[in-house]
């Protein structure tokens, strides 16, 4: 009897977890412990853009390998802001590298705005 009762009471939870894990799945609703979606890394947003290319579409075989291979492994960095550029030219000028404090904040105030 003790037997039949810890089976049913087993059956009973698995189906009672089994349940909540249905309805989680079918409300969209995440379950108690399962964590948020993450967003993707920076790998699989590569993944995403190579895949998403016409090149990567139409070839196969060796050659979308070799697509694949180069588009994942190119740099992502985006090319220098105009600002960005300004700031590499300002510094690079001798008169900023001689100057100290205020009048290098000065000079590089008035060089940025140029």
């Amino acid at each position: 009897m003790n037997k039949i009762l810890s089976t049913l009471g087993l059956i009973l939870g698995l189906s009672l977890t089994a349940g909540g894990a249905f309805a989680a799945a079918h409300t969209g609703a995440p379950m108690a412990g399962a964590s948020a979606a993450k967003a993707p890394t920076e790998q699989q947003s590569k993944m995403k853009s190579c895949n998403a290319d016409p090149k990567a579409k139409a070839s196969k075989g060796d050659e979308r390998k070799a697509f694949m291979k180069e588009c994942l492994s190119a740099d992502a960095k985006p090319a220098a802001t105009a600002q960005q550029t300004r700031m590499k030219t300002c510094n690079a000028d001798q008169k900023a590298k001689t100057l100290k404090g205020d009048e290098r904040k000065k000079f590089m105030s008035e060089c940025l705005k140029a």
